[in-house]
């Protein structure tokens, strides 16, 4: 089944691509260029998306990796590691960002409401168990693509275009 490994690869660095361009890239910047308040603001309306989007190409890995039928250790290694990636980003969209924005709303800002608020520090518990979660999914997912990299006789070769 070629096309469902070809799609495997591809659900798996869109997914990864996109929690690292998320991660390392949108929501920093948008925190330099923008007030605390509406940085915040701008990312809860796209962390739904990007947790929609993760759980998609999770699902389609793990779909094609079965379609595949590969034995052998790597596959139940990668069928393992996407269970728990996919399990974690689940956690992420439907425990954590909803208890997270629930919080939110009962912090007028970020910017005038003390670190030591009782509401804020429940938050920044939440936000750090989800950074800790969406840094596993991109380990996993890097280790994955890794896993993936054909074995050549000569690997120490880039080879030519």
């Amino acid at each position: 089944m070629r096309i469902a490994t070809i799609i495997y690869h591809l659900a798996l660095t869109f997914w990864v691509g996109g929690a690292a361009l998320f991660t390392f890239t949108l929501t920093p910047t948008l925190f330099r260029s923008y007030p605390r308040d509406m940085a915040g603001g701008i990312v809860g309306v796209l962390i739904t998306g990007y947790f929609c989007w993760g759980l998609a190409c999770g699902v389609i890995a793990l779909l094609c990796l079965f379609l595949t039928r590969t034995q052998g250790r790597s596959a139940k290694v990668a069928s393992l590691l996407l269970v728990i990636m996919v399990s974690l980003t689940a956690a992420q969209a439907f425990l954590i960002v909803p208890r997270a924005a629930a919080l939110k709303r009962d912090i007028p800002s970020f910017d005038t409401t003390p670190p030591d608020h009782p509401v804020r520090i429940q938050f920044r518990k939440l936000h750090g168990v989800s950074a800790v979660a969406n840094l596993a999914v991109i380990a996993g997912g890097i280790f994955l693509v890794i896993l993936t990299v054909p074995k050549t006789r000569d690997q120490d070769k880039i080879p030519a275009p």
